[in-house]
């Protein structure tokens, strides 16, 4: 099948990868490179690196409305595009272009979290699985008829690198047999239900902010679901302190949350609105991550010492 690629972050790479192994990608679509660090060079995004390594066209059009892509599609002539976080809405002209549609590997089990920030809403909000839904893209946001899902299990020391890792190996192996099936005719579209619908919003400063009158599960929830980035945050003595890891104690105090109650055996044992959170590898302002032994052993923390004022 003659495939027309557009991704643009790493989790979009291994798709692509089996896309190169078994089809014919005519060409890869990525955003426009961007300038990044001190020198502010600009730096081509992980999908037009990865596709560049593989010896496949790519292109990065600044826009695609008012049909600025259509020339291209009509040189291209591609049975199916494959759209894997790409990070732009696609015009009607580009959705209805190919014979096999747009067919969309979207991370979560549709229609629940829809939008920009599925794998981290789900951590976030304590769910026991997630997983890969292939849709054939349709005007809105994610709101294109299922072709095929698969499920898979969020373990309860997942975060979100462990989870997006899975979920783009599922996206490879779900994107070649959904692309099979269409070409098979063996896939039956199924419309989403849209009052079952859930929106993930886009990870903003707010969503990282720890309050510590929250239950120790939720807490811990919130910081693996953004880890290992941006990480979720709180203050420590007017100091910004991230949080990279925790664990969720079966112990219980009476304290105030917040409240620093040991730092003894490697962990920063907190007082929660439920329950007592144990914070083993921090982020402190203007050091490298570090374990919560390493950050005690620095004496910037001490038993009463309250997070988040």
């Amino acid at each position: 099948m003659r495939v027309l690629f557009m991704g643009t972050p790493d989790f979009a790479i291994p798709t692509l990868r089996a896309l190169a192994s078994a089809h014919e990608v005519v060409c890869v679509v990525s955003q426009p490179d961007k300038p990044k660090g001190r020198g502010m060079q600009l730096h081509p995004t992980p999908v037009k690196s990865a596709a560049m390594e593989l010896g496949l066209e790519v292109r990065q059009p600044v826009t695609l409305k008012d049909q600025a892509f259509l020339p291209d599609l009509t040189e291209l002539r591609p049975d199916a595009i494959v759209v894997v976080a790409y990070g732009k809405l696609l015009p009607e002209y580009v959705l209805n272009f190919p014979k096999y549609g747009c067919i969309n590997a979207h991370g979560s089990l549709l229609p629940a979290y829809r939008g920009a920030a599925p794998m981290q809403r789900a951590i976030m909000e304590g769910c026991a699985k997630t997983g890969i839904t292939t849709q054939k893209m349709a005007k809105g946001l994610d709101t294109g008829d299922m072709l095929e899902w698969k499920a898979v299990t969020i373990a309860p020391d997942d975060n979100f690198e462990t989870i997006h890792d899975k979920l783009a190996t599922v996206s490879a192996d779900l994107i070649l047999s959904t692309l099979a099936g269409l070409e098979a005719g063996t896939i039956t579209p199924v419309k989403q239900d849209n009052a079952l619908a859930t929106y993930a919003a886009k990870i903003e400063k707010a969503d990282c902010v720890l309050d510590f009158t929250r239950t120790a599960q939720q807490l811990h929830d919130q910081i693996r679901g953004l880890s290992p980035i941006p990480l979720a945050f709180t203050k420590l003595n007017g100091k910004l302190l991230k949080i990279v890891a925790s664990k969720v104690s079966s112990e219980t105090s009476s304290k105030a949350p917040g409240a620093v109650l040991s730092i003894d055996k490697g962990v920063i044992a907190v007082a929660t609105g439920d329950g007592i959170l144990h914070i083993t590898d921090v982020l402190p302002e203007g050091k490298g991550r570090m374990s919560a032994a390493a950050f005690v052993n620095g004496k910037k923390i001490t038993v009463g010492d309250v997070l988040g004022e």
